[in-house]
């Protein structure tokens, strides 16, 4: 865990200019399983597979499960008449949840909160098409969460959960200019420390069709408390000059200015239905709704081409199992996951709302005689627009997750 926490502050975990606002791009806290399945997940369920949608689910796991996942995203950004690709690869989540009795389980991890990482260059030309000014936006960083969740069944078709999050981590903006008749170049940084707590409160329902008896209905709700993150650090602003080796070294700070301010981390719930066949199939439908951020105090508050207002998200997805407990063929054992997903990011930028649409699709593959399974899941998109000079976005996100069972406490039959 301590190695991964070093890792995770290490890591470059987003391409995306989008990742300038706020406290940069939302990580989607759910495992490869969900992910392939359009994010769905707040009213799915199983004794070996770790839901990260609804801490509820925990309830229901018999095996101790551990979880790692890991994801690549490449895009491809276009103004219209420019366009340029990157990509970045991170770890996704670590995870460990173990089962209380039967009637319970808990999972503790860590896992990205929140991902920036950009790199975008302005000129300015002059009437001879020779460049007189340049400008670098570039930031790095992100927040990072450790979590603790429980989930308890309180009735023969009903289970509650809760889970409780510690978010941290470090974000760093930056702006270089450069002019062709001024000796030396300008950097402006802003350096911010964010930290705060978070909860999570869940419920699930789960029984039989009375008409149609093998086939489940699931329900599922999940309610993000608001909260509020602390943001400290310390805005520089300073010359630059290359020394005789040809490296960019500073010269003298005109400001050096610290600040604090408050990020309202806001409310946000989720529901979900589905319906399917216990192990063979599912049907999922997921909504989300999330109040606007606010940010109080530090560099974060008054930017005048950004606002916020509450983002939304409509998910369809489900899986297929052939036959989890065939003998005789490898193949009839694999789960394949597909689904989509509309978001309404509640980012404006310019007066314009940045959405987003997603399809995904994905197989868990059996790798043991037991029931871990080698998960991949992959996701073609869009987000943004060229109107109004901002960019679009096409992306194509890779993931890997494994999933690893093992039964722990039990009492040896023999001596």
């Amino acid at each position: 865990m301590l190695l991964a926490i070093v890792n995770i502050n290490a890591q470059k975990s987003s391409a995306s200019p989008y990742s300038f606002f706020g406290i940069g791009d939302e990580n989607i806290t759910k495992t490869v399983e969900e992910i392939s399945m359009g994010e769905t997940g707040v009213a799915s369920y199983s004794n070996h597979q770790l839901f990260m949608s609804n801490p509820a689910s925990l309830a229901f796991l018999r095996y101790t499960t551990y979880g790692l996942g890991v994801a690549n995203r490449t895009i491809k950004v276009t103004d219209g008449i420019n366009s340029a690709r990157s990509s970045a690869t991170a770890l996704s989540y670590l995870a460990l949840a173990v089962p209380i009795g039967d009637n319970a389980g808990i999972v503790f991890g860590l896992q990205p909160n929140s991902n920036v990482g950009y790199s975008l260059s302005q000129e300015f030309k002059d009437d001879s098409d020779v460049v007189t000014e340049a400008n670098l936006f570039y930031g790095t960083g992100g927040t990072n969460r450790v979590f603790l969740g429980y989930g308890r069944k309180i009735h023969k078709f009903v289970t509650l959960g809760a889970e409780g999050s510690f978010i941290f981590g470090r974000l760093s903006n930056n702006i270089l200019n450069r002019r062709d008749d001024v000796q030396y170049a300008s950097q402006s940084e802003i350096n911010s420390n964010v930290s705060g707590f978070k909860l999570k409160l869940g419920i699930q329902y789960h029984a039989p069709l009375k008409k149609y008896k093998n086939l489940e209905l699931d329900l599922g709700a999940t309610i993000g408390v608001s909260s509020n993150l602390k943001n400290r650090g310390n805005e520089l602003f300073y010359s630059l000059i290359n020394n005789p080796n040809g490296v960019i070294i500073s010269r003298d700070t005109i400001l050096n200015q610290g600040f604090e301010g408050k990020i309202k981390n806001p409310f946000k719930s989720t529901v979900g239905i589905g319906i399917g066949k216990v192990y063979n199939w599912k049907m999922s439908l997921e909504y989300a709704y999330q109040g606007a951020f606010d940010f109080n105090g530090g560099p974060l508050d008054g930017n005048s081409i950004v606002n916020y207002k509450s983002a939304n998200r409509i998910s369809l997805g489900g899986y297929y199992l052939p036959k989890y407990n065939s003998i005789t063929s490898y193949w009839d054992k694999v789960t394949y996951r597909a689904g989509l997903k509309y978001k309404q990011s509640g980012l404006v930028v310019n007066n314009i709302d940045i959405n987003e649409f997603g399809i995904s699709f994905g197989v868990g593959l059996p790798v043991s005689k037991e029931l871990s399974t080698f998960n991949l899941g992959f996701e073609i998109g869009k987000r943004g627009t060229v109107t109004s000079g901002l960019v679009k976005e096409n992306y194509f996100n890779f993931r890997i997750g494994l999933t690893l069972n093992d039964k722990w406490f039990q009492q040896r039959k023999i001596q």
